[in-house]
């Protein structure tokens, strides 16, 4: 793993550099994981677009008083379980804003009206429904947690995660994306990286690039999760994800980091991280996203066959077949995996026993998904 000093520096390579750098990653990628490229069949449930934060680059949120404000129903959530269910989900993700109820009236009067005072307590609630009542696995993407938060989640969620985005406190700022957004506070983000990693649970994580930091910033915040990881061994995967810019956010003429920038900072994840830890980026996110491939990621993420990503709406899902040529062409294998990495299934306490028997039935020897949705697409389509 590269240094900190000696990944600052990458900033300032230039394009002989950058390639040796790609191919140095893409080597660390294959010696670890193979010539496997993996992603998450899942299906999504925005369990409420209200939340305490507004960043400069969101679309999701929605303050109370607007008409796409709203908390799912537990029906509505079910409806959206059973779609993914027929359709050969095996995760269903809850995404959802960040403690409303804690800065608007309106949000607490929602939430009591469906009998809960703590939009986490309905979270824990909704994820035990979607145990009951279908075969998915929850995985909770609930922002910043507490202790007590995610003891009351991880006997009901398979995992969990939150962006640490990054550890700028510049952007904080008056005129920043994080100016006002309480847990946003990079101390906020890595106290949660840390209580995640005490108590035991299989976590996803990542940066946000391009919304201001700056590239030393960028280093900074990978070191941090890999800090975290080297002393608690949770972080199953790291996400880089870029900023796109759209219509009716705060940041709508912000510059987009562009394909350079990503694959620099790709290859840079990879030096920088254990091994062990997965490297995603987002397909949808990026026309040319078969090249991320030549940076080191072994994992696509989550993509679904039923709902839309609600944080970038305007990105559709690629299609499987597509990936799938996308990694033939470089000599890899598409694969499906569950919201849990081999290796937490098989770890002692990182998974609430039920959940990890329920688990350990969708997977096959190797540990990802027993039924693979691309080699059903690929034979309806001979």
């Amino acid at each position: 793993m590269v240094s900190v000093r000696e990944a600052v520096a990458f900033g300032e390579a230039g394009e002989s550099l950058r390639r040796e750098l790609a191919r140095q990653a893409s080597a660390i990628r294959s010696a670890h994981w193979g010539d496997t490229v993996t992603y998450s069949r899942k299906v999504f449930a925005p369990l409420t677009t209200m939340c305490r934060d507004t960043c400069g680059y969101c679309t999701f949120v929605k303050h109370p008083d607007d008409t796409g404000a709203y908390i799912m129903t537990p029906d509505q959530v079910l409806a959206t379980a059973r779609k993914g269910e027929e359709t050969g989900c095996k995760e269903l993700l809850f995404s959802l804003g960040e403690k409303p109820e804690q800065r608007y009236e309106k949000a607490a009067e929602a939430l009591a009206k469906l009998g809960y005072t703590s939009m986490i307590d309905y979270l824990a609630a909704m994820c035990a429904l979607v145990l009951e009542e279908t075969s998915l696995l929850p995985h909770v993407n609930a922002g910043t947690l507490t202790d007590h938060e995610i003891e009351t989640l991880k006997p009901v969620s398979a995992s969990m995660g939150m962006m640490l985005e990054t550890v700028s406190n510049r952007l904080m700022q008056p005129g920043m994306p994080h100016h006002q957004c309480p847990d946003k506070t990079p101390k906020a983000r890595l106290r949660t990286l840390k209580t995640a990693g005490r108590n035991k649970v299989p976590f996803t994580t990542g940066l946000l690039i391009g919304i201001g930091e700056t590239w030393a910033e960028r280093v900074e915040a990978l070191a941090a999760i890999n800090e975290a990881h080297q002393r608690y061994g949770h972080i199953q995967e790291v996400i880089i994800q870029n900023f796109r810019a759209k219509p009716g956010i705060a940041m709508a003429d912000h510059p987009e980091p562009t394909l350079d920038d990503m694959l620099l900072t790709l290859a840079t994840a990879r030096l920088m991280l254990d091994p062990s830890i997965s490297l995603q980026a987002p397909p949808n996110l990026s026309a040319r996203h078969a090249v991320y491939l030549d940076a080191g990621i072994n994992d696509w993420g989550g993509i679904s066959p039923v709902t839309r990503d609600f944080i970038n709406p305007e990105r559709p899902w690629p299609q499987l077949d597509g990936l799938a040529k996308a990694c033939a062409d470089k000599g890899l294998t598409l694969q499906e995996r569950l919201t849990v990495y081999p290796a937490y299934l098989q770890a002692d306490g990182f998974v609430a026993s039920p959940i990890a028997a329920r688990a350990q039935a969708m997977t096959r020897q190797d540990g990802l998904a027993a039924s693979q949705a691309l080699e059903q697409v690929l034979e309806g389509a001979a």
